[in-house]
């Protein structure tokens, strides 16, 4: 069984930006919230990779924001 991990990524990053508590639950232990989330219980060197995919994509969300209010400004 393989995962799109691109595709989960995607996913867990929309619930995260969805649920404030669960985004804050992310930042203080990521590693066990997407344990959580996923149902997988994985040592912590194999679920890295995601943390690390999640929080990219919520850095980009984010600057994505922030430019799209810079833009409203001109």
């Amino acid at each position: 069984m393989s995962i799109d991990v691109k595709a989960k990524i995607e996913e867990l990053a929309s619930k995260l930006q969805k649920d404030p508590a669960l985004l804050k639950s992310f930042q203080q232990d990521p590693v066990k919230t997407l344990e959580q989330l996923t149902g997988v219980n994985l040592p912590e060197e194999q679920l890295q990779p995601l943390v690390t995919g999640v929080k990219a994509k919520l850095a980009a969300s984010d600057l994505g924001d922030k430019l799209g209010g810079l833009k409203k400004l001109f």
